[in-house]
């Protein structure tokens, strides 16, 4: 029987499991990652403010992987040999297979000088709930949230949950009566952040900045983080409550593979989602680097998009057709501010942004609904 290999438990890896089983695809398939659980990061943007819990966005897999007919390794991946196309991991099993595919994601660069004295939000959902505390103990000050990328692919970035972190701490804090006690800050070396989002949409959030007071320091280089303060090459910015998203890069042990690799840091592969020269290997989500329009998303939709063509790919292969199913390329965002969403759409040519409204919010949490019926 053939052997399939899915390394990671996110988006892209669940999705790909859900889309080869549809297809008919009767191939053993093994999940390799150190979590049997799906964290729904998306909706942990609402957990500052008691809208969701953490434990509520933690969904056991077990049952899924039963359903599927799925064999999980509980482990760490620590090299792949393309050629044999043989996972290693921290547990010393390893496991070869007819196809890989490469989703786990991938991780945040921190060689900015003092990042740890920052609140990464996007890494998990134990830092937002730091964030929620550490709000919760403020009785003013200043709250400085930014965003960079990865300076080798500006593409890896996801900026768009800072936005909401803006939005949303701003609402929330009036909410409470307590806003005038608070200045906010965006930062961001980008003079116009959030620009694969296009260019209505970024004048569209800085004037909704602007509308809030919240103060933006925008165009200037990083140059560290220091407990209680941003430094830019312009000068620095107080802050009580620092919110940093930096760019991304691919896992870290990429480095102990032959997969060829973007200046990122990121898998190469081709529209196929095949990874350049590697028979039987291939990627989608955030570990991956691929060909496509210079606002190509960082984000779980985009990820589904890719998996599905991978799915689509490994099916065919299995009966000895070539690869024929390019991803989509798509961005969908609704940015949400606890009460208001605004939506930003961008296909081909088209390139659709709403303003904030009160529905979209409401979209937003039935969207979650909908997404995790096939987990719960």
């Amino acid at each position: 029987m053939p052997q399939i290999a899915i390394i990671g438990s996110g988006f892209a890896a669940l999705t790909t499991t859900r889309a080869l089983r549809r297809r008919g695809v009767a191939a053993a398939i093994t999940v390799i990652s150190p979590r049997e659980e799906l964290h729904y990061l998306p909706s942990s943007i609402w957990i500052p403010a008691g809208l969701r819990r953490a434990e509520a966005l933690k969904l056991p897999l077990a049952r899924f992987f039963a359903r599927h007919r799925v064999r999980f390794l509980k482990a760490s991946v620590t090299g792949l040999d393309a050629r044999t196309r043989t996972i290693t991991t921290d547990t010393g099993e390893t496991v070869t297979a007819d196809h890989i595919v490469i989703a786990s994601g991938g991780q945040f660069l921190k060689k900015l000088p003092g990042i740890e004295h920052a609140f990464i939000p996007c890494e998990g959902i134990a830092a937002a709930e730091a964030v929620a505390a550490r709000l919760a103990a403020l009785d003013g000050g200043t709250i400085a949230i930014g965003m960079a990328t990865n300076p080798n692919e500006p593409g890896a970035i996801r900026g768009g949950p800072m936005f909401e972190y803006a939005f949303i701490l701003d609402r929330l804090l009036r909410r409470q009566g307590r806003r005038d006690r608070f200045r906010m800050v965006f930062f961001s070396p980008s003079a116009r952040p959030g620009q694969r989002l296009g260019e209505k949409a970024v004048d569209a959030i800085l004037a909704e900045m602007a509308r809030r007071g919240i103060e933006t320091r925008l165009g200037h280089k990083m140059m560290r983080i220091e407990p209680g303060r941003v430094v830019t090459e312009a000068g620095e910015i107080e802050a009580d409550l620092i919110l940093f998203q930096p760019g991304m890069t691919g896992p870290e042990w990429l480095g102990a593979t032959d997969l060829p690799l973007s200046p990122g840091g990121m898998v190469r592969a081709d529209a196929f989602c095949r990874v350049e020269g590697c028979e039987g290997v291939w990627v989608a989500g955030d570990s991956g680097s691929y060909p496509g329009p210079d606002w190509l998303p960082k984000q779980a939709h985009q990820a589904d998009l890719q998996a599905k063509a991978v799915a689509a790919n490994i099916a065919a292969a299995l009966k000895g057709h070539p690869p024929a199913r390019a991803f989509t390329a798509e961005l969908v965002c609704i940015l949400d501010g606890l009460d208001k969403g605004m939506l930003v759409f961008r296909r081909g040519r088209i390139n659709l942004t709403l303003p904030a409204l009160r529905p979209l919010h409401w979209l937003k949490r039935a969207f979650e609904r909908h997404y995790l019926r096939a987990y719960r």
